[in-house]
């Protein structure tokens, strides 16, 4: 199979890696969503390192290596029409999947930095039961004082943010409002702030992001 996205420009049509059992043959999905100015081929070996059987790891890249040209914290009409190009790319992924016999409640978003904060958003905009949610060094979307109002229940689904207190990129006290946001929506949410850590992905948050994919099927 060939992977293509339906999403508009500029992300739609742009290349996606895949790894793992074959979709034809898959029980669970993980759609693995690189930062900025890093691409598909960065973050796919993230999945090397949470091994599940059955498992398909699906890794879209963006155009130019930027999913939205702003921080995640500035004005959402800043970042369009980038940012709803890519949450539309993300739910092309998931509606495909559940063509191919794997619904959302098996299917794992996980990213990290601005995908990361992709991966909450797209979540916490189309909230349901999914395998998991990731955000690693990432938080909900949008300016200062922004709200997050539930438009759904995200139905317990397991979900793991994982960031520095001092990421240069990621304010810890929009990490804290993402990790109450989801929580209100129902999420079955484990929020874990690491002192002194770079903007990275480490060990510890590995091991949760596997506690996730274990639970799946």
């Amino acid at each position: 199979m060939t992977w293509t996205t339906t999403a508009p420009p500029p992300h739609g049509g742009q290349p996606i890696l895949v790894q793992g059992t074959p979709v034809t043959e898959a029980t669970s999905a993980m759609v693995l969503l690189h930062g900025r100015g890093a691409g598909a081929d960065d973050i796919l070996p993230l999945g090397d390192q949470v091994p599940h059987p059955g498992m398909i790891y699906i890794a879209p890249a963006a155009a130019g290596s930027t999913w939205y040209p702003n921080r995640f914290i500035a004005p959402i009409e800043s970042n369009e029409p980038w940012l709803s190009s890519a949450l539309a790319a993300i739910d092309s992924i998931v509606r495909t999947l559940s063509t191919k016999g794997i619904p959302p409640e098996r299917v794992v978003l996980a990213g990290f930095s601005q995908g990361g904060c992709l991966a909450l958003e797209y979540a916490a905009r189309n909230p349901r039961r999914y395998g998991g949610v990731v955000g690693l060094s990432a938080g909900l979307i949008g300016p200062p004082g922004t709200t997050w109002t539930p438009a759904g229940s995200l139905d317990q689904t397991p979900v793991f943010l994982g960031c520095s207190d001092v990421d240069a990129h990621i304010p810890k006290a929009r990490v804290d409002e993402s990790i109450a946001a989801l929580q209100a929506m129902g999420g079955d949410v484990v929020g874990v702030i690491y002192p002194g850590m770079g903007h990275t992905v480490i060990a510890d948050e590995l091991r949760h992001v596997q506690r996730i994919v274990d639970r799946l099927p």
